[in-house]
């Protein structure tokens, strides 16, 4: 199947490892041209590199302000055009309600939240017809997930937000999309499980809660993004797209 994504130009967020590093990847397989962002000047340099001359590395912090113009500034600057962005950050420090400080609040506020709402309006007010923003999120958009108290604050509301924008840039026909992994075997999962007594036991427990009953790949979450920022998905918006092996048992 041909996505369409041949040309196009994209800005993938938090993408030298992970999930957007794996949309990244799926991206550029397909024939689109990416920027890819992360904090460190080092590391967005080595992931554009291992990921093709089609892709551009930027430092950038998604809580600086004046990250979403320099971002779609790059975009245009290193490939003539702007077609969509993917917003992907790392999660907040996982810990319970009594756990957590203002500090790491209004942190992860700003990263998390405030962040991708500044990088959804700048490239709102870019893109034409066509054009897609996509957002990272989390299962816990539906359901919390223990130990996570600060995403599952923070996620649900991003989603709310991207809710509404979907309904105000419809008519102008750029799409807003949301995709919510669960346990795809990443750094940062591995790491969650890892602060059990026995990850091992940790991560067979997930599993068996999984209907596929395994984690899923990080490159299986990057063609489901791949898709929904294609203009094979042109009739997608508004949607929360769960990739996580049926672990959401609701409808």
């Amino acid at each position: 199947m041909d996505l369409g994504l041949k040309d196009r130009v994209y800005v993938v967020t938090g993408a030298t490892r992970g999930l957007g590093n794996a949309a990244a990847r799926e991206l550029v397989a397909d024939g689109a041209k990416v920027v890819v962002t992360g904090r460190d000047e080092e590391r967005a340099a080595e992931a554009a590199k291992a990921l093709g001359p089609d892709v551009v590395g930027v430092a950038v912090d998604n809580a600086d302000p004046e990250a979403a113009a320099r971002l779609i500034a790059t975009a245009r600057e290193a490939f003539g055009r702007f077609d969509g962005v993917l917003v992907s950050v790392g999660g907040p420090p996982p810990g319970f309600v009594a756990d957590t400080t203002d500090e790491q609040w209004q942190t992860a506020f700003e990263s998390v939240f405030l962040g991708a709402v500044r990088l959804a309006r700048a490239a709102a007010a870019e893109l034409k017809a066509g054009g897609v923003i996509g957002f990272v999120l989390s299962g816990s958009v539906h359901e919390p997930i223990p130990g996570l108290t600060i995403s599952n604050g923070l996620r649900p509301g991003l989603a709310g937000f991207a809710k509404s924008l979907s309904d105000e840039l419809g008519p102008r026909g750029i799409r807003v999309v949301g995709l919510l992994p669960a346990r795809i075997d990443t750094d940062r999962v591995r790491e969650l499980d890892g602060l059990s007594a026995d990850p091992a036991a940790t991560r067979a427990a997930h599993e068996s809660r999984i209907p596929l009953r395994r984690y899923g790949a990080p490159e299986e979450f990057g063609r489901v993004a791949a898709f929904l920022l294609s203009p094979a998905a042109s009739y997608l918006t508004g949607i929360m797209v769960p990739v996580d092996g049926g672990m959401r048992h609701g409808f």
